[in-house]
């Protein structure tokens, strides 16, 4: 398999796991920094070029897109799959994913349970909005915020309608969400690639944040889920369209809730944890999607 991955840096551990694991198994792989592929769109075709030269014959491509560069990164990776490349996570799931509000309504209509969300816009509106969430505490999110930045934990009503006023005040788009408290500060990331969780992780926040995203402070021990909690996360992924993603559930009074699914789930800290080739695992999900994937200059539906 001649495999692409859309990355940065080439240094990152999730990037440098996914070559190793590859070239492990016997594939060509290549990194490129999806800001140097530039695109040729026509009615006769598609075509790509990176740092002068064409990109041609790939079979596959794994998107490590950061959220700063979605916009580009997307674009590149539809391109790959107007080509007839295959990918675990296609561009229009990554755009789902990424959007929280998209993302909550999505997972709400398939009937998957999550925290009670709210979303307005008007200014006039602000205490009525609040009052169809309930009393604080509230955890109010920027829509297209990552890895635990943009996230606020608000104690108070008058709070609350304070840090609303303010994000609407700089044009900013955000959610807000009840507090659950019975987390006490601890969710359980499951990595899912394909119809399974291959691995997890229980991540607990430290004292005095309520995150518990492992840059931030945060501690790991491997997970223990329940077969609820594993079919859970399978299925909140199968509903954005993402074969490989990271979901985040936390335990509720009326039982675990789906905090957030990351479409570009860091490895290094499941890996250690869990001793899991989560990598291998990715690498062996795509290889068996190539093999499925539609002819060169088939069109995929979008």
């Amino acid at each position: 398999m001649k495999l692409a991955i859309l990355s940065r840096n080439s240094r990152l551990y999730s990037t440098r796991r996914l070559v190793e694991a590859a070239r492990a198994r016997g594939h060509s792989v290549r990194v490129l920094d999806p800001l140097r592929c530039y695109m040729r769109i026509a009615r006769d075709g598609f075509a790509m070029h990176y740092k002068g030269k064409p990109l041609t014959g790939y079979d596959a491509v794994i998107p490590r897109i950061g959220t700063s560069i979605s916009r580009y990164g997307n674009a590149v990776l539809h391109q790959f799959e107007l080509m007839g490349c295959h990918t675990p996570n296609p561009s229009a799931a990554i755009v789902r994913a990424r959007d929280k509000l998209r993302c909550h309504q999505l997972l709400a209509a398939e009937g998957i349970d999550m925290p009670a969300t709210v979303f307005g816009d008007n200014p006039d509106d602000t205490s009525d909005l609040l009052s169809m969430l309930g009393p604080a505490p509230h955890v109010i999110k920027l829509n297209e915020g990552a890895q635990g930045s943009g996230v606020m934990l608000t104690e108070k009503l008058s709070s609350s309608s304070s840090v609303v006023e303010a994000l609407r005040g700089l044009h900013a788009t955000f959610l807000v969400q009840e507090y659950v408290a019975e987390s006490q500060g601890r969710d359980l990331r499951c990595l899912v690639v394909g119809d399974r969780v291959v691995a997890s992780m229980q991540r607990q926040a430290p004292e005095g944040d309520f995150r518990a995203n492992l840059h931030r402070g945060g501690s790991g021990s491997p997970g223990e889920p329940t077969a609820d909690e594993l079919a859970l996360a399978v299925r909140a992924a199968r509903v954005l369209g993402l074969g490989v993603a990271g979901v985040d559930l936390v335990h509720s009074a009326r039982g675990p809730l789906v905090l957030e699914v990351n479409a570009s789930p860091g490895l290094e800290g499941v890996e250690a944890v869990s001793g899991t080739d989560i990598a291998g695992a990715i690498i062996d999900h795509v290889h068996a999607g190539a093999g499925e994937r539609p002819r060169l200059g088939r069109r995929p539906r979008i």
